[in-house]
């Protein structure tokens, strides 16, 4: 039985630039694993991905994937 339930995830869109942003918000971006403008991840859905996406929430577009 691979997974019977399906984690629920988010979908991160980096829309801001990093240029000119504190080392801790360009820091963040990169362990979302947004580095470059327009690239989009699917991440699961949790406490510490949502506080990442607080902190850099002017930077990102969040999307909910499912």
């Amino acid at each position: 039985m691979a997974d019977a339930k399906k984690k629920a995830t988010v979908k991160v869109t980096q829309t801001g630039s990093a240029i000119g942003r504190p080392g801790d918000q360009r820091a963040t971006l990169i362990g979302l694993g947004l580095n470059k403008m327009h690239r989009t991840r699917e991440l699961e859905d949790t406490p510490s991905v949502r506080g990442m996406i607080e902190k850099v929430s002017h930077l990102v577009r969040v999307d909910e994937a499912g």
